[in-house]
C-alpha cells in the first residue's frame, strides 16, 4: 500500500540547520520513502526545561511502509543524528514525529497517529500547512491550513515562530 504521510522534523543540539537538511536528504534515500515536499526551517522557543531554540519544519512523503516500519526508520535516523531519550520534552540533535499517515488514526502502543498534540503545535501547523495547505485532519476533519491560522493567536513569547531566509529573520510578517 503506497500512502502520502507528513513528518515533523526538529532540532536544537548542535548545527541544527545541517542536521535537519541531512535528516531529510537521508529519508529521501530510504527504500520506500519519497520525498514530496519540504517546508521552509521555523526557528522556535522550546516547550519545557530551559533549552536553546528549535528549528522545526515539515516534510511530505509517498511511502510504501506499514506505519510502524516507518517508526522504525524515524527512530533508526534521530538514533544516528546522535538522539537521547533522557528527559521529556528536553533538548536533541533530531525529533521526527510521525504527523499523518493519509488518513489513518492509529493507536498502538508504539505510534498514534494524527501526532495528539498537533492541534496544538503552531511549530508543526505553520510548516505543515505550507506544503499540505488541503490536507485532512482525519479526526477533526479540518484542513491544515484552518488549523494553522486557528493555532496563530495561540502563539506567546515562548512559541514565537520566525522563519529563516538566508540570515534574516521573519517573524509572523515583522522583520528582524
Amino acid at each position: 500500500m503506497v500512502v502520502d504521510v507528513a513528518i515533523a522534523l526538529g532540532s536544537n543540539l548542535g548545527d541544527s540547520l545541517a542536521i535537519l537538511e541531512n535528516a531529510v536528504a537521508d529519508l529521501s534515500w530510504e527504500n520506500g520513502i519519497e520525498l514530496l515536499a519540504k517546508s521552509t526551517w521555523y526557528k522556535t522557543k522550546a516547550i519545557g526545561p530551559p533549552q536553546p531554540d528549535y528549528l522545526n519544519g515539515c516534510i511530505t512523503c509517498r511511502v510504501g511502509l506499514e506505519p510502524e516500519q516507518l517508526l522504525d526508520v524515524l527512530q533508526a535516523t534521530e538514533n544516528r543524528y546522535g538522539r537521547e531519550r533522557r528527559e521529556h520534552w528536553g533538548a536533541r540533535t533530531l525529533d521526527l514525529d510521525l504527523i499523518l499517515y493519509g488518513q489513518q488514526v492509529i493507536h498502538t502502543s508504539r505510534l498514534q497517529v494524527p501526532h495528539p498534540l498537533m492541534r496544538e503545535r503552531s511549530f508543526v501547523l505553520v510548516p505543515l500547512a505550507e506544503i499540505a495547505p488541503d490536507w485532512l485532519d482525519p479526526v477533526s476533519l479540518l484542513k491544515i491550513k484552518v488549523l494553522a491560522i486557528a493555532s496563530v493567536p495561540k502563539i506567546s513569547n515562548h512559541s514565537k515562530i520566525s522563519r529563516l531566509f538566508f540570515g534574516i529573520i521573519f517573524s509572523l510578517g515583522a522583520v528582524y
